[in-house]
C-alpha cells in the first residue's frame, strides 16, 4: 500500500501535459517551447530512442515493451522519480521559469537588454538540471481518472493523440460497404477492361512472373548502371540487376490519356493540379509541371525512385501531388481488378474451378506513405478527395471526415511564436506538427473511409514513430506487422526530417517490410498472387524516396533495402557553388582535415583531433565568445563531459534544454561570462534562434543541412559591436564527409580539398 500511495502522490505532482506524455509513451515534439522532454528510460519517442540508445537496438527494443503497454496508475517509473528529485520546490521554481520563459516569447532583439526579467543567474549545475522535462500547472486528477471520465461521457478516444496509446479504429457500420470480397464493379466507374490492355503499366508490373533463377541473380549479382541527362531532373542514374533495360527518356509532352490512368483521374487530375501550373508550363502541357512530368514518367514504370532535391518552399507540393496521383491510380486499378473478378466468379457455372483470378496479396494494404507530421497526412487526404470528386455535383462519401479534421487539423487557438523565422522553417513546420500518428484509408469506387482498420485499408498514412509503435519489438506480446506483408508501393517523403527525429524508426520499418504474415487474417488463398505465396513481394515493391539532401544513411536505405526487379532510378546532381556563397559577412574560413582509417574510427578521431589541436588554440581568454556547433548529440554529450572535467568556462544548449536555461545560456554567452557555447544542430533545426555575441565559430562537424552553415556564419553580424572584432571560423572534416563538404564549398573545391592533406583557408567577402 505504501508503494501505491507514493505512486499516486508522484502522479499528482505531474502537470496535465506530463500525464498526457506518460500515456502516449512518447515525447512531445521538440518544436514546442513549453515542454522540452527528455526520456531517460528508452521510450519510443523520435528524439529519445535516437539519443539514448543509438546503436543498441536490443536495448531499445526491450525498453519499447514497457512503453507499448497501457501505463497503470500504481506503477511509478524511474522517469517520475527523477522528476520528483529535481523539483524540491515546484511552486517557486514554476514562477521563476514562467517569468524567464516569457522573455523567449518576445523579440530576440531584447536578449541583450540589461532589464532582463530573469530571476537569478543559475550556475552550470542548474543548467544541467534544466535539460529535463519542465512542469506546468495542472489538475490533481490522474491521467487514468481523466480518461475514464471522458469515456463515461461518451467521448471517442480510440485514436485521439491526446489520450495515450493509439488503438486502431474499427468501423463495424461500414465494414461490409468497403469490403472487396462482397462488392462488384459498377459499370459507370470505368476501367473494367483497363486491366486487359497490354500496355497498362500496372498489369505489366504485377503480372510479370519471375523465375527462381532471376530471384537468385538479384540476390547475388551486382547491379549494372547507366546514366542520362534529363531537362529538369538533371543527372539520372538507372540501375538494375536483371537484363539491361532500355534507358528511359524524358517525355517533353505528356498526354493524360496515354498514361493509362484510372478513368475518373483523367478528368480530375488537370483540375486538381491546375493551381501548381505556371504560365510558362501551360503552353507545353496543361496537366503536369516539368518536374511532375519527369517524376511521374519514372513512377509510372514502377521503378524505385530517389529524388534528393525536395524543397518545402518550391517543389514540395508538386512532388506530393505527383505521388498521390500515382498511389491512388494504383489502388483504384488494383481494386477494379478485384471487383471485376468478383463478378466473373459470381457468374461462373457451378462446379467450374479456375486459377485465373489471382489478384490479391496476403493482406489488403497496398500503399504505405511515411510522412513526418499530421499536416502532411491532412494534405494527402485532401488531394485524394479532390482527385476522386469528378465534379461539384458528384461528391464522394467520406466516412469520419469531421473527426479527421479535428485530429489532423491545426488548433486555431494555438498562436505561433511571435518570432521571425526563415521561410523554409515556416514551410516545414506549418500546421499540425505532431509526429505520432497513423491512419488507414479504404477506397472503393465512389466512397472513402478514414480510420479504417489496417487489414481493411488500401492506403496507410503514418509517421515513423506511429508505425514503430505498432510494429513493436521482439519479445513484446502486443505487436503487429502482418499488414506490411503485401505493400506494393512504399512512399517515404521528407526523409531528411527523420534524421532530425529518429532514423532508427525508419530502419526498423524497413526490416519488417514484406515479410510473410503470422496469421491468415481471413484471406482467400485461391485469390492470392503466386508472387506473394512465394514470399517475393519485396521484389515487386516500388519505393519512392524523397529528401531535401543526399545523406549516407538515406543512400544506404535506397541501395540496400530496395529490391525492385524493374530497377532503381536515382537523381545525382552535384552542387557547383555550395552554401558558403550565401555567407554575407567577411569571414576567414579554415577547413582542417583529420585523418581516419574507417567510418567507425572517425568519431574517436575527430574528438581526439579537437582536444589535441583545435581546443588549445581557443583556451586563451582572448578567444572568447566561441560557439561550437555540434551536429551529433552523442558528440555533444562527450564534449560537455570533457569540458566539465577540464573545468572550462562554458555553457551549453541542446534540444532538451528548457526555455529558461536557454535564455540564461544566451545571455551569459552574449555578455562574455561564458567563454564557450556548445550548440547542437537539432536545437537549431527546431528553433532557429539567433545567437548573439559570436566572434569565433567552430564546426565540430559539417552540418547535415548545407544552408545551416551560412545561417550560423551570418549570426556574427547580429552583434552590434562585432565590426571591431576579429572573427574566425574553423571547420573539421574528413574524407568521409565528401557529400556534406560539396554542399558547403562546391564540387570543384571539394575535389581539391580531398586530394590535398593540408588545411584549406578560404576568405568570403560576402559577394562570392
Amino acid at each position: 500500500m505504501g508503494k501505491r500511495r507514493a505512486g499516486r502522490e508522484l502522479l499528482r505532482s505531474l502537470s496535465k501535459k506530463q500525464k498526457k506524455h506518460l500515456r502516449e509513451f512518447g515525447e512531445e515534439h521538440p518544436f514546442y517551447d513549453k515542454v522540452f522532454a527528455c526520456c531517460f528510460l528508452g521510450c519510443y519517442c523520435c528524439c529519445c530512442l535516437h539519443l539514448c540508445f543509438p546503436f543498441q537496438s536490443e536495448d531499445s527494443d526491450k525498453s519499447s515493451k514497457e512503453s507499448d503497454s497501457e501505463t497503470e496508475v500504481e506503477q511509478v517509473s524511474g522517469y517520475h522519480k527523477l522528476l520528483a528529485t529535481l523539483k524540491t520546490s515546484p511552486e517557486s521554481e514554476e514562477e521563476e521559469d514562467e517569468s524567464e520563459s516569457e522573455e523567449a516569447e518576445e523579440s530576440e532583439a531584447e536578449m541583450d537588454s540589461e532589464g532582463s526579467q530573469e530571476s537569478g543567474e543559475g550556475e552550470e549545475g542548474e543548467e544541467d538540471k534544466n535539460d529535463v522535462p519542465e512542469e506546468e500547472e495542472g489538475t490533481t486528477d490522474t491521467a487514468e481518472q481523466m480518461l475514464s471520465q471522458e469515456q463515461a461521457d461518451g467521448i471517442d478516444t480510440s485514436c485521439d493523440p491526446h489520450h495515450g496509446i493509439i488503438e486502431e479504429f474499427t468501423d463495424v457500420k461500414h465494414e461490409s460497404e468497403f469490403s472487396l470480397e462482397t462488392n462488384f464493379m459498377e459499370e459507370e466507374s470505368g476501367d473494367c477492361n483497363a486491366g486487359r490492355r497490354d500496355s497498362n503499366p500496372f498489369k505489366q508490373h504485377m503480372d510479370k512472373e519471375l523465375e527462381e533463377k532471376e530471384i537468385e541473380k538479384m540476390s547475388t549479382f551486382a547491379k549494372t548502371s547507366s546514366q542520362s541527362q534529363w531537362p529538369r531532373l538533371g543527372q539520372v542514374i538507372f540501375s538494375s540487376t536483371l537484363e539491361k533495360h532500355k534507358t528511359l527518356k524524358a517525355n517533353k509532352e505528356v498526354d493524360v490519356k496515354q498514361l493509362h490512368l484510372h478513368k475518373p483521374l483523367e478528368s480530375t487530375w488537370p483540375k486538381v493540379n491546375k493551381q501548381l501550373l505556371s504560365a510558362v508550363d501551360k503552353p507545353i502541357d496543361s496537366s503536369f509541371t516539368p518536374l511532375q512530368r519527369e517524376l511521374f514518367c519514372i513512377m509510372n514504370t514502377y521503378r524505385d525512385l530517389f529524388y534528393p532535391e525536395r524543397n518545402a518552399l518550391t517543389n514540395g507540393e508538386e512532388i506530393r501531388h505527383a505521388y498521390c496521383l500515382h498511389a491512388l491510380n494504383h489502388v483504384l486499378k488494383a481494386n477494379a481488378q478485384v471487383l471485376s473478378n468478383n463478378a466473373k466468379r459470381r457468374d461462373r457455372k457451378p462446379g467450374t474451378d479456375t486459377d485465373d483470378h489471382r489478384d490479391q496479396g496476403l493482406t489488403r494494404p497496398k500503399v504505405l506513405m511515411i510522412v513526418p507530421f499530421r499536416e502532411c497526412a491532412l494534405r494527402i487526404v485532401h488531394i485524394f478527395i479532390s482527385l476522386l470528386e469528378v465534379n461539384d455535383k458528384k461528391k464522394i462519401d467520406v466516412s469520419n471526415k469531421k473527426r479527421f479534421k479535428g485530429e489532423f487539423g491545426s488548433d486555431p487557438e494555438e498562436k505561433p511564436p511571435n518570432l521571425k523565422r526563415p521561410e523554409d522553417y515556416e514551410a516545414v513546420f506549418a500546421g499540425n506538427i505532431d509526429d505520432h500518428f497513423r491512419i488507414g484509408v479504404a477506397i472503393l469506387q465512389k466512397s472513402m473511409r478514414l480510420y479504417a482498420p489496417f487489414y481493411s485499408s488500401d492506403i496507410i498514412i503514418a509517421s515513423p514513430l506511429g508505425i514503430r509503435t505498432v510494429i513493436g519489438a521482439e519479445g513484446e506480446k502486443k505487436r503487429d506487422f502482418d499488414f506490411l506483408s503485401s505493400i506494393e508501393i512504399l512512399i517515404i517523403d521528407q526523409a531528411d526530417i527523420y534524421l532530425m527525429q529518429n532514423w532508427e524508426h525508419v530502419l526498423h520499418l524497413m526490416k519488417h517490410m514484406n515479410l510473410l504474415p503470422l496469421d491468415s487474417h481471413g484471406v482467400d488463398f485461391s485469390r492470392v498472387r503466386i508472387l506473394n505465396l512465394n514470399n517475393w513481394s519485396k521484389y515487386y515493391r516500388q519505393t519512392l524516396l524523397f529528401s531535401a539532401l543526399q545523406d549516407p544513411q538515406i543512400n544506404s536505405v535506397f541501395n540496400k533495402c530496395c529490391f525492385n526487379y524493374v530497377g532503381q532510378v536515382a537523381v545525382r546532381n552535384v552542387p557547383l557553388t555550395g552554401s558558403i556563397s550565401h555567407v554575407v559577412v567577411q569571414l576567414p574560413h579554415v577547413f582542417r582535415r583529420l585523418e581516419a582509417d574507417s567510418v567507425t574510427s572517425v568519431i574517436d578521431g575527430r574528438f581526439q583531433f579537437f582536444i589535441d589541436k583545435v581546443l588549445p588554440e581557443y583556451r586563451d581568454a582572448i578567444m572568447s565568445h566561441t560557439l561550437i556547433y555540434v551536429p551529433s548529440y552523442f558528440d555533444y554529450v562527450r564534449l560537455r563531459n570533457y569540458f566539465k572535467k577540464e573545468d572550462l568556462n562554458f555553457t551549453h544548449i541542446c534540444e532538451y534544454t528548457k526555455k529558461a536555461a536557454v535564455c540564461r545560456a544566451r545571455r551569459f554567452f552574449l555578455k562574455g561570462e561564458k567563454q564557450f557555447l556548445l550548440f547542437t544542430e537539432r536545437f537549431h533545426f527546431y528553433k532557429r534562434y539567433t545567437i548573439k555575441g559570436i566572434r569565433n565559430l567552430i564546426f565540430y562537424e559539417l552540418p547535415t543541412y548545407s544552408h545551416f552553415y551560412s545561417e550560423i556564419c551570418n549570426m556574427l553580424k547580429a552583434t552590434d559591436n562585432g565590426v571591431d572584432a576579429t572573427w574566425t571560423c574553423t571547420v573539421l572534416y574528413s574524407k568521409y564527409d565528401a557529400q556534406k563538404l560539396a554542399a558547403v564549398v562546391g564540387i570543384d573545391r571539394t575535389a581539391q580539398m580531398l586530394q590535398s592533406k593540408k588545411n584549406v583557408h578560404l576568405f568570403v567577402t560576402g559577394e562570392n
